[in-house]
């Protein structure tokens, strides 16, 4: 039994986190994008169908080639939970001040 990938999943891997930052700047064809990796296009083309089952990538075709494009919407979901650690951390690193205050008095 095959599982879907989810967006962290998808994003765990640092040569899609690559491809990301790629896209985010202009939409590309996969022969454009794999000429950044040591890897064969056809693995690209791998890394890119797991961003589109995510949502992270759109694909449309142009003329002969497959154009991928970041869609950024479902990135807020990583924005969110990267928010609430920060919130977290923040707490955490007040209280850890107010403590040595305390102590340094």
């Amino acid at each position: 039994m095959t599982t879907q990938p989810d967006i962290f999943t998808a994003i765990a891997d640092p040569t899609r986190r690559t491809i990301l930052r790629l896209l985010a700047a202009q939409p590309l064809p996969v022969t454009l994008l794999a000429e950044h990796f040591p890897v064969s296009r056809p693995a690209i083309s791998k890394h890119l169908r797991v961003l589109r089952q995510v949502g992270l990538v759109d694909e449309q075709k142009i003329g002969r080639e497959r154009y991928y494009s970041v869609r950024p919407e479902p990135l807020r979901e990583i924005q969110e939970w990267i928010a609430y650690f920060d919130t977290f951390w923040q707490t955490k690193l007040a209280s850890l001040k107010t403590h040595l205050e305390e102590q340094t008095k």
